[in-house]
């Protein structure tokens, strides 16, 4: 069964055609990589997923319901978490702080609420900081919760972000370049983390420029340049693809 669905969507920015009539299914509880050369429109069509953009052309399903054009926050609430090329953090806030901003959308309490503290609202706010700490020990960042986010290296920061759309309780996880300014160490515990989110039933789709990464972690791999899909296949098939090769490699002809 595929969770989500892609088809044939476009998406324009003035006269530059990013995103070309890309269509590809995410089948449930898989990790699928989305893969192309820089400015081959990866993002965009995560801001497409996610609600960021609206298409020009085409539709969106997520769980057999049509998500096209949402706004982000209610593809949040429909099980849709994501985390950003450019780390997205409340650089001032506690660790624990942005995580509890990920727990958020699955909260009933308002202002007045909050002000008031009912007994109802007190036992949301001591689930959810039950919630946010267990995400900071799934990530292994439980010993930094009282540590405000911009103290964190680079590979902690990418770590956090996760946890905090992990809070969210999504069925779809989206990795925006995850391995990003990440060390060899950091980045083998990050493909073990992967795969510890799949066991969750929490389906990936990812974009990443680590191919390593990519080629061990997905079952299904979907590639773009310019905007188009080239290719789409298991790993070993995409390796071994002309067009891949040579929208990577460059072609050998004047």
């Amino acid at each position: 069964m595929n969770l989500l669905e892609v088809q044939n969507v476009c998406k324009s920015f003035g006269g530059l055609l990013a995103v070309n009539e890309v269509s590809f299914e995410v089948p449930a509880n898989s990790i699928v990589g989305l893969i192309g050369p820089n400015g081959a429109g990866k993002t965009t069509v995560f801001n497409l997923i996610t609600g960021n953009y609206r298409p020009d052309r085409g539709k969106i399903f997520f769980a057999n319901q049509d998500i096209t054009g949402l706004a982000p926050h209610k593809i949040v609430e429909l099980g849709i978490a994501r985390t950003f090329q450019t780390i997205r953090l409340f650089a001032n806030l506690s660790v624990l702080e942005n995580v509890l901003a990920g727990c958020h959308c699955r909260m009933r309490a308002g202002t007045l609420a909050c002000m008031f503290k009912p007994k109802w609202q007190k036992q949301e706010e001591a689930q959810g900081i039950k919630q946010a700490l267990a995400e900071l020990s799934f990530v292994g960042l439980e010993k930094e919760r009282e540590n405000k986010a911009k103290n964190l290296s680079y590979g902690q920061q990418r770590l956090l972000e996760i946890a905090r759309a992990l809070a969210s309780h999504p069925k779809l996880l989206i990795l925006d370049e995850p391995a990003g300014g990440m060390n060899e160490q950091e980045t083998k515990e990050l493909i073990d983390l992967i795969y510890k989110i799949q066991q969750r039933n929490v389906t990936v789709l990812l974009i990443e420029h680590d191919m390593s990464l990519v080629m061990q972690v997905c079952k299904k791999i979907v590639v773009l340049e310019y905007g188009t899909k080239i290719a789409e296949g298991e790993p070993k098939e995409i390796q071994n693809n002309p067009k891949v090769i040579e929208a990577y490699l460059g072609s050998d002809e004047d």
